[in-house]
């Protein structure tokens, strides 16, 4: 398999980038973009004099106002981002067309087949760094390495504002040395195991066969096998579409038990069906999930194959995912996941009707 060129974009502070640019006097000052603290708001997201407080991104606005009392939390302008998230992405089509975006502030690119700069990802990442800083006055972070993996390892890096690059040369050794805290897919818990079981480094994790890490930690150890390796075979979709369509609301005061949280369930069925019908034909709703995140910000998802998506039903998922904490309930959220027919109906037009 020939060596891939990918590039991982990723802006810096986006929404905060954003407000700073179009307003001056916000710079140089700790400030966010999320809701009030009043109304139970989140941190969306928050530039770096802030994050020196220790503010981070889905932190409770009331908790970032007292790590930061003078931090100034700015309502978000969703329409704004949007806007530069287009003008972004018309940049990275002048290089290639396989873009997978994650986020309106981060994608994948793929620009193993470029002809830009004698098809050298190193240039191609500068000169988009350049021309995003010179159009739309902010500034992004790329990685550039053989896999996704790396790419967005990478891109974070030198962040704010920096490039950094893994050569295949160079991934053996860069990986080696990389923390498993790191790696994709490891989250807190996982860390902590791996901790207990003496591994911190992959260089470390490298020790442990395949199918030792399979027992310890099922197919997510073949996952792990392969990264403390450098091998991500994961390629860039530049197709994503809908996985699941959901409506949450966070609520001024807690929902102290169940019967609350089911009062409250007619209206977001409501919404939710109203996202369903704008939609296009080629989504089909199929299992119907609900989320329930606790006052003490722990939170779980519930879904089931083959229920309605009825009140009825929903009802009964939310009971189940109420018992998992039986706290107060600071958000509530209902949705269903999707099914592609695009897919399906290009397999049927390979086998038309004789």
């Amino acid at each position: 398999m020939s060596l891939r060129k990918i590039i991982h974009v990723d802006c810096d502070c986006f929404y905060a980038a954003i407000e700073m640019r179009d307003d001056p006097r916000l710079a140089g000052r700790p400030m966010a973009v999320g809701g009030s603290a009043e109304r139970r708001g989140v941190i969306a997201t928050c530039n770096y004099e802030a994050r020196a407080y220790g503010v981070r991104s889905a932190m409770s606005s009331r908790h970032a106002l007292k790590l930061c009392p003078d931090l100034l939390i700015v309502k978000p302008r969703f329409e704004a981002y949007r806007e530069a998230s287009r003008e972004i992405h018309s940049i990275f089509r002048e290089y290639t067309d396989l873009i997978e975006p994650l986020s309106l502030d981060e994608a994948y690119l793929d620009v193993s087949d470029s002809q830009w700069y004698a098809g050298s990802a190193t240039r191609i990442a500068e000169d988009i760094r350049r021309r995003v800083a010179r159009t739309l006055h902010i500034t992004v972070s790329a990685g550039v390495a053989p896999n996704k993996f790396l790419a967005k390892i990478a891109s974070d890096w030198r962040k704010p504002n920096g490039l950094f690059v893994i050569t295949p040369g160079e991934v053996e050794a860069f990986v080696a040395a990389l923390p498993v805290a790191r790696l994709h897919g490891v989250g807190k818990v996982t860390a902590e195991k791996l901790t207990r079981l003496g591994i911190e480094t992959c260089l470390q994790l490298r020790d442990w066969s395949r199918l030792a890490l399979v027992r310890e930690f099922g197919s997510f150890g073949e996952r792990l096998w392969g990264l403390a390796r450098g091998i991500d075979e994961r390629v860039v979709h530049n197709d994503s579409r809908r996985q699941s369509v959901s409506v949450e609301n966070t609520y001024d005061t807690d929902l102290p038990d169940l019967a609350s949280c089911l009062a409250r369930l007619p209206e977001l069925l409501e919404s939710l069906n109203t996202r369903i019908e704008r939609m296009d034909a080629s989504y089909r709703p199929d299992k119907p999930f609900v989320k329930v995140k606790f006052h003490d910000f722990t939170q779980t998802t519930l879904e089931q194959a083959g229920a309605g998506r009825d009140l009825d039903s929903y009802r009964q998922l939310l009971g189940q995912a109420f018992a998992r904490g039986g706290k107060p309930v600071r958000l509530l959220g209902v949705g269903v996941r999707l099914r592609d027919l695009r897919g399906a109906h290009e397999q049927m037009e390979l086998f038309p009707p004789q």
